[in-house]
């Protein structure tokens, strides 16, 4: 099943983040909890971890650009 990974909102005040770093690549696999990405706010840089088994499947939003929270980054075949 295809799955997405969105933007997540981190601090009251966040309204958008940048994708600092892939740590993954297209084809790769992911275990929950591992760390697939790091997103950088107004205050810090943050690692996003994987909430489901599978292979990333397809990036959205390429390192550097912004994103507004709840909009899809990256999708996900899961393993269920």
């Amino acid at each position: 099943m295809r799955k997405e990974i969105i933007m997540p909102k981190i601090g009251l005040d966040m309204t958008e983040g940048t994708i600092v770093e892939w740590k993954k690549k297209v084809g790769d696999r992911m275990e929950r909890g591992e760390v697939i990405a790091e997103i950088e706010t107004d205050k810090a840089v943050t690692e996003i971890e994987a909430a489901v088994d599978g292979v990333l499947a397809e990036i959205v939003a390429e390192e550097g650009e912004e994103v507004e929270i709840t909009k899809t980054i990256a999708w996900v075949e899961t393993d269920e």
